[in-house]
């Protein structure tokens, strides 16, 4: 048996949820499988799910939600082409914004785990006695 590394598993699931994405959007309204939520807060969880997991396996956030934002824009103005659809501009943005809230929150914990966030903090930068230094900062008057 062929070893596959992990990343490359995830990567896997996450080109399977957007096939998923697809292929929900381009199937008759009848044959979809809905949550019972809105379609916009199932738009945002879709894109954002996928965008996490496809983060966790290429961490470079920014190009991953840009590429999930232009197909969740692509695959909106493609459901124009079917007979029981229209395209719509809110439920694109709606996909566009789970992937770029899905984004940030995965560059902010890219960051934290190199050390980039919290080394810009004032008083944490060298310190390791965590949050200690920033509660017994004073803050000082401009009038004094």
């Amino acid at each position: 048996m062929v070893s596959i590394s992990i990343s490359r598993w995830i990567a896997l699931c996450g080109a399977l949820l957007i096939a998923a994405i697809a292929a929900d959007s381009l199937v008759p309204v009848a044959w979809q499988i809905r949550l019972g939520l809105h379609w916009l807060i199932e738009h945002f969880l879709a894109y954002f799910a996928a965008t996490a997991i496809l983060c966790v396996a290429w961490p470079r956030p920014f190009i991953v939600a840009g590429a999930l934002m232009a197909l969740a824009c692509v695959l909106e103005a493609l459901q124009g082409l079917t007979s029981d659809r229209i395209p719509d501009l809110p439920t694109a943005l709606a996909g566009a914004g789970g992937a770029m809230a899905a984004a940030l929150l995965a560059a902010l914990v890219i960051g934290v785990r190199k050390g980039r966030v919290l080394a810009r903090v004032p008083g944490l930068h060298g310190s390791r006695r965590g949050l200690r230094p920033l509660l017994s900062m004073r803050r000082r008057n401009p009038s004094s």
